[in-house]
């Protein structure tokens, strides 16, 4: 049985004309219009999601500012988790709901992580946000030491522990992190005592089929594996974050993502939904991955 993930928020939010711009990203629809956010969620339940996950992403410094961050940070956190946990107490069906740990310094800048500044903002979301939550689900993990502090802090918390990792765009003979680490080294340094998923996102989806198969064959039975893919262009090609939007693929259609996920599924991957620029069409398409001929 495949879980269903939902899609990328953000962009989600872009095309439904809710605020968005750089740099608060699809926290500023938590800022100015929280009643997108809602429709948001509904949107991607409605097309067969069971998983969803908080609007959380852009609440750090990176995206909304240090001082903002200071004043506002714990509020929008709640409010992002508060609104998911309302759409699931609205909708009838079995919906659980992701607490969505942003990588706390930016997207896919392994070299200016700071682990005790790291804690610190991570305590912040585990106190505003798992109130709200089921599951905990750290997103975008491009380091190591990033994996490691996650579970530092998360270890224990009262709800299962999902890390999803980002990996290199280029496809290569080995997985790696956006640090250039292996994903070897990677999956080496989790305790599975602690960590109860293993997924992938935010990177191509021709990248993704090896690090499912690598993560299969090295982790415990136990321990499931997922993957939510971006629609963007390759990352090391796109524009830099807060400097602009980053291309989104015209070949990336549901029916060629769904071919994907066939791919992911086949190679033991049981939980498969998307990341930037996947929409609800995918996800409706993603659905039918339960179902059987």
């Amino acid at each position: 049985m495949i879980q269903i993930l939902d899609g990328g928020i953000g962009r989600y939010l872009k095309q439904i004309g809710a605020p968005f711009r750089q740099p608060e990203w699809s926290a500023l629809a938590l800022i100015e219009d929280p009643s997108s956010v809602t429709k948001a969620h509904h949107a991607f339940i409605d097309a067969g999601a069971n998983i969803i996950t908080t609007n959380s992403y852009a609440v750090v410094p990176f995206h909304i500012g240090d001082k903002r961050f200071l004043e506002q940070g714990a509020k929008l956190i709640a409010l992002a988790g508060s609104l998911a946990r309302q759409v699931q107490d609205e909708n009838l069906a079995d919906v659980t709901v992701a607490a969505g740990i942003p990588p706390v310094f930016g997207s896919y800048k392994p070299g200016e992580f700071r682990t005790e500044e790291a804690i610190s903002r991570l305590k912040l979301f585990k106190k505003h946000l798992l109130p709200f939550t089921n599951i905990v689900l750290a997103e975008t993990q491009s380091s190591i030491q990033e994996v490691i502090t996650i579970q530092r802090v998360f270890a224990n918390c009262g709800q299962p522990l999902w890390i999803s990792m980002t990996l290199e765009d280029q496809t290569a003979e080995q997985s790696r992190l956006r640090s250039g680490e292996s994903l070897v080294e990677a999956l080496e340094a989790i305790d599975y005592e602690q960590v109860d998923t293993i997924l992938f996102n935010c990177s191509q989806p021709e990248v993704m089929a090896a690090a499912v198969e690598l993560s299969v064959t090295m982790l415990p039975a136990t321990i499931n594996v997922g993957v939510y893919a971006n629609g963007f262009r390759p990352i090391s090609n796109t524009i830099e974050a807060n400097k602009g939007y980053s291309t989104i693929r015209d070949d990336l259609d549901p029916q060629a993502y769904m071919a994907f996920a066939r791919q992911w599924q086949a190679l033991g991957a049981t939980v498969i939904g998307g990341c930037c620029g996947i929409g609800p069409e995918h996800i409706a398409l993603l659905s039918q991955l339960n179902h059987t001929d």
